[in-house]
C-alpha cells in the first residue's frame, strides 16, 4: 500500500481538480453540532471536523427513493438515472465499515443492479475522525480501516497523511501529483502514532458485541423486548439512520399524461407496523416488541452468521437520534445484564408502580 503526504492547504486544490469529473459529496455543516452529505458546489462549506453526519453516506448510493421502471403495455425498461459518478469525500471508516457490508448484501445471494451499478461509480475519500460520547465503533472494531476506500486521508498538525487503497486513488493522486510529497518523516510517522494512541484513549463506550448475538438467542423471550415496545414510537428514525439498512418498498406510481407507470423504490423499515403487513391485511409483527427483536436480530446475530460480522457499525446514529433511548447501546447494555439510565427503561418503571 502507497502512502503519500499532502499540505492541508492543498486539499481543495485536489478536490477542485477531482470534481470536474464526478460528483463531489461531502459533510457541510446543517445546524449547529448538526451535519449531512451533501454534493458540493462551493468548496469552502466542507467540513472535515464532523464525527458522524444525520443520514450515512447510502443515501448518495441509493437515495431514498428512485425510479426503478418504466412499465408500458408492451414492457418493462429499467431506470438507472440515479448512477452518475461520484466521489464521496470525507467518509468514516465506520461509515466504509457500512458501505462495505452493503457491497456483501447486494453482490451475494441476490444480486441488487440498482447498488451496485452506483457503487462501481462511486469513489470512496475516507477521513479520520475523533469519538464522541456516542461513538461504538471501537467496539465494533471498526474504528480503524484497512480496505474498502480509495483513499483515506488521515490529518496531522497542517497536513495529511494520504494512504492510496485503490489504482482508481492512484489516478487521482497522478491527476495533481505534484501537490503530494512522497517522503514519509520519523516526525509524520511519530505524530501519526502518537494521534492513534490518544484517539484508541478517547472512545467513552464500550459495548460486549462478542456476546450479544448469543444473548439474542438466550433472551429472544425476555420480558426486555415488551418493556421496549411499551416505549418505541416506531418512528422508523433508527432504521433511516443506519449505515446498514436496507429495507425497500416498490410503488406503482402511473402517471395518466404519460404511456408508462414509475415503479418506484422507496426506503422503508423493519420497524414500521405497515412494512410486515401482508395481502389481506394480516400483520405477523403487529407488535412494536416484535419488530424491534426483528430490528436488533438482524444487528446482533443474524448478519453475524452470514456475514462474519454485525450489521451495527458503531456510528451512534441511533443513539444520537431516538427520542425514547432505545439505541445499540442501550439496548446491548441491557442484554449484557448492565442497568442503563434510560427513558424507555424509567418509563417502564412508572408504568409497574
Amino acid at each position: 500500500m502507497k502512502i503519500v503526504k499532502l499540505k492541508e492547504a492543498n486539499l481543495h486544490s485536489f478536490l477542485e481538480e477531482i470534481s470536474k469529473e464526478a460528483d463531489l459529496w461531502a459533510p457541510v455543516k446543517a445546524a449547529p453540532d448538526r451535519y449531512k452529505f451533501e454534493f458540493i458546489q462551493d468548496l469552502n462549506k466542507i467540513d472535515t471536523d464532523c464525527t458522524r453526519t444525520i443520514l450515512p453516506p447510502r443515501k448518495i448510493l441509493l437515495p431514498p427513493s428512485i425510479n426503478m421502471f418504466q412499465a408500458s403495455e408492451k414492457e418493462y425498461k429499467e431506470d438507472f438515472s440515479h448512477v452518475s459518478k461520484k466521489i464521496i469525500f470525507g467518509i468514516h471508516p465506520c461509515d466504509i465499515h457500512g458501505i462495505l457490508i452493503m457491497d456483501d448484501f447486494f453482490s451475494h445471494e441476490f444480486y441488487d443492479p440498482y447498488y451496485m451499478e452506483s457503487r462501481k461509480n462511486t469513489l470512496l475519500l475516507g477521513h479520520s475522525c475523533w469519538p464522541d460520547e456516542n461513538c461504538l465503533c471501537k467496539s465494533t472494531r471498526t474504528h480503524i480501516i484497512k480496505e474498502g476506500y480509495d483513499l483515506f486521508f488521515s490529518k496531522l498538525k497542517e497536513r495529511y497523511i494520504v494512504w492510496i487503497g485503490s489504482s482508481k486513488g492512484d489516478d487521482l493522486i497522478r491527476t495533481k501529483a505534484n501537490l503530494f510529497e512522497e517522503d514519509i518523516s520519523d516526525k509524520d510517522i511519530k505524530e501519526y502514532a502518537e494521534w492513534c494512541d490518544q484517539r484508541e484513549k478517547a472512545f467513552q463506550t464500550e459495548i460486549n458485541f462478542d456476546a450479544l448475538g448469543d444473548l439474542m438467542e438466550l433472551m429472544y423471550n425476555d420480558p426486555l423486548w415488551e418493556e421496549l415496545g411499551n416505549a418505541c414510537l416506531a418512528c422508523g428514525s433508527c432504521s433511516n439512520v443506519c449505515p446498514t439498512c436496507n429495507c425497500y418498498n416498490v410503488a406503482d406510481r402511473p402517471a395518466l399524461e404519460k404511456k408508462y407507470s414509475d415503479i418506484k423504490r422507496c426506503w422503508d423499515a423493519c420497524t414500521l407496523e405497515s412494512y410486515s403487513e401482508v395481502a389481506g391485511g394480516e400483520n405477523f409483527r403487529k407488535k412494536r416488541a416484535d419488530r424491534l427483536k426483528l430490528f436488533y436480530t438482524h444487528k446482533f446475530q443474524a448478519y453475524i452468521s452470514k456475514y462474519g460480522k454485525p450489521a451495527c457499525v458503531g456510528c451512534g446514529r441511533c443513539v444520537a437520534t431516538c427520542p425514547v433511548d432505545i439505541n445499540v447501546k442501550t439496548v446491548g447494555k441491557s442484554l449484557d445484564g448492565e442497568k442503563v439510565d434510560a427513558f424507555w427503561k424509567r418509563l417502564s418503571k412508572e408504568v409497574t408502580k
